[in-house]
């Protein structure tokens, strides 16, 4: 799972990414990707690229055919009005789950899979995401607090990873929404939603969050905003997400007005949620920062922020 990013104070026009997804297509591309745009709490613009290859090796092989290596080393990349950013998980299959309240619209990892599962019985109560989770069931996954950093140069820094870090995408489309319940969701359920993914992004350092981006799905063909959301966040371990979302009052309001939103509407709804989670050991993580800002993603826990 690769996370390429283009950063501006202006906002970058989607062509800013055409010298890496335009190089998708080639041999060893990824199977499945999406771009999507957020405003950081630097007041920074963030286009990325998010693309999905089935395995890591397949992943380094088109780096190098396609000669991604040569265009994101150049050192072309450490001047100019953006900065750059790549963040890669490589997670093994036992360490990410991902679930569906439509198994007719797949999204992100789930593009890759062959078949969806019926419904799970391992849903709807605190802790589910864990049981869901096959590494979990003999792994505490316990993880550390920080990060180390290295600069390989004035304007390129690399920080190696951190035990169990844990990732989570969770996504909100609605599209296929009509009349009332498109009202109750953008006026009542998003503007809350809205407001959790803004205290962790300034304020998630006290509940172990790292990094989240509140993000809006772009169309790469009309370049228009789609009607999808999603919140992309890292997390010290899974234990920290798992607190954040049964008890702090952020997330507790998002769930609360969300089961107001369903059960006013008679459970009959046509908002589709996903998620997937990812829990990665130290030596599957890579994180790049070019020309960036100082609280560019994990950069900001690294840069003495956090406590």
């Amino acid at each position: 799972m690769a996370y390429f990013g283009v950063q501006g104070r202006s906002c970058p026009d989607i062509s800013a990414l055409d010298e890496i997804t335009e190089r998708f297509s080639s041999a060893d591309g990824p199977g499945h990707w999406d771009i999507a745009s957020c405003k950081d709490q630097a007041g920074f613009f963030n286009l990325m690229a998010i693309a999905y290859w089935s395995s890591a090796e397949q992943f380094e092989r088109w780096k190098q055919k396609s000669q991604f290596n040569i265009w994101w080393n150049s050192t072309e990349r450490e001047s100019g009005e953006y900065g750059f950013f790549l963040e890669i998980v490589s997670p093994q299959p036992a360490n990410f789950e991902t679930i569906f309240s439509d198994r007719s619209s797949p999204e992100g990892v789930a593009w890759l899979a062959e078949e969806m599962s019926g419904e799970m019985y391992e849903h709807g109560y605190w802790g589910s995401a864990r049981d869901r989770l096959p590494v979990a069931q003999n792994n505490v996954l316990r993880g550390t607090r920080k990060t180390h950093s290295r600069t390989a140069s004035g304007k390129r820094i690399v920080l190696s990873g951190s035990n169990n870090l844990c990732l989570i995408r969770s996504g909100q489309d609605w599209s296929a929404t009509q009349q009332e319940e498109r009202q109750k969701y953008l006026t009542e359920v998003e503007p809350v939603l809205h407001e959790g993914m803004d205290f962790l992004r300034d304020q998630g350092h006290t509940v172990g969050c790292l990094s989240c981006r509140y993000m809006q799905v772009v169309d790469p063909k009309s370049q228009v905003l789609a009607e999808k959301t999603f919140g992309l966040a890292h997390f010290t371990d899974m234990a920290a997400l798992e607190r954040w979302a049964k008890s702090h009052p952020t997330h507790v309001a998002i769930f609360g007005g969300f089961m107001r939103y369903v059960k006013e509407l008679n459970f009959n709804i046509a908002l589709r949620l996903w998620h997937e989670i990812v829990v990665v050991p130290e030596e599957s993580q890579y994180f790049e920062y070019v020309n960036c800002h100082q609280g560019t993603g994990l950069l900001r826990q690294d840069s003495g922020d956090l406590l």
